[in-house]
């Protein structure tokens, strides 16, 4: 818990630290328009800071996320049952024309229907 809340913490100021980099550098580019010399690139400082910040973003993100997942489908699927295969909850349907077909089906009355709702 305590890990999380200090990765969270420094995730925070990479970015902090990654969006005044990029502050420093149009900041730099302006003083260099303003005094009229020519852009080469940008001063070593404003380099290494962006790097060190993302660097420390990317670190901190990745402990946050946790563990990642296998990207090959197999993995998944070997821990799986040829029962739990063919089973997708989300195409259940439970109100279809099929219960009109049974005889002993009787059609609810509209003060049925609203009585439910």
């Amino acid at each position: 818990m305590g890990s999380t809340v200090f990765n969270k913490l420094l995730l925070v100021a990479g970015f902090a630290s990654l969006a005044h980099a990029a502050f420093s550098a149009a900041h730099h580019r302006t003083y260099l328009r303003l005094t009229e010399q020519e852009w080469t690139s940008l001063p070593l400082d404003i380099i290494l800071q962006t790097v060190i910040s993302l660097v420390l973003v990317i670190y901190n993100i990745i402990q946050i996320v946790g563990n990642f997942k296998e990207i090959r489908a197999t993995v998944d699927m070997q821990q799986k049952t040829w029962d739990t295969l063919g089973n997708f909850p989300s195409f259940y349907t439970f109100n279809h024309r099929g219960r009109a077909l049974n005889p002993s089906y009787k059609t609810p009355k509209p003060s049925e229907i609203e009585a439910s709702k």
